[in-house]
C-alpha cells in the first residue's frame, strides 16, 4: 500500500507560478501510476495530469494543457506538478493519487481508478 504526502501549496497571484510535489512511500515510484486532482469549492473532484510508470507518458486535462507539466523524480520517489500562468479558476485543494495496478491510458484522469491518495495541499490565486 503506497502513502502519499503532497507539499508546495500557497497563495499567488493571478499569472504566478507554485511547485507541488508528492513524496511515495511504500511501493517505489515506478511501480505506481499517479495523478493529481483538483477540488474546487462546490465543485466536485477533477483529474489534472498523470504520469506513467515509466516516467515519459503524461496526460493533462484541457483545461491545463500548456500550463501544468508533471514529471517524477524516481530516486526521491516523488512527483511534481509544476503550475505556471495561475488564474483564479485554479484554485482549488489539489491531491495526489495512485494506483499499483494497471491504469489504461484512457482512464488515467479518473478517479476511481486510484486506491492511494495523499491528504491534499491548498492552492489559492487571489488578487
Amino acid at each position: 500500500q503506497a502513502q502519499l504526502v503532497e507539499s508546495g501549496g500557497g497563495s499567488v497571484q493571478p499569472g504566478g507560478s507554485l511547485r507541488l510535489s508528492c513524496a511515495a512511500s511504500g511501493n517505489s515510484r515506478t511501480q505506481l501510476f499517479m495523478a493529481w486532482f483538483r477540488q474546487a469549492p462546490g465543485k466536485e473532484r477533477e483529474g489534472v495530469a498523470s504520469i506513467g510508470t515509466g516516467g515519459d507518458i503524461t496526460h493533462y486535462a484541457d483545461s491545463v494543457q500548456g500550463r501544468f507539466t508533471v514529471s517524477a523524480d524516481d530516486d526521491k520517489n516523488t512527483i511534481y506538478l509544476q503550475m505556471n500562468s495561475l488564474a483564479l479558476e485554479d484554485t482549488a485543494i489539489y491531491y495526489c493519487a495512485a494506483d499499483s495496478g494497471y491504469v489504461s491510458r484512457y482512464a488515467r484522469l479518473r478517479e476511481s481508478e486510484y486506491r492511494y491518495w495523499g491528504q491534499g495541499t491548498q492552492v489559492t490565486v487571489s488578487s
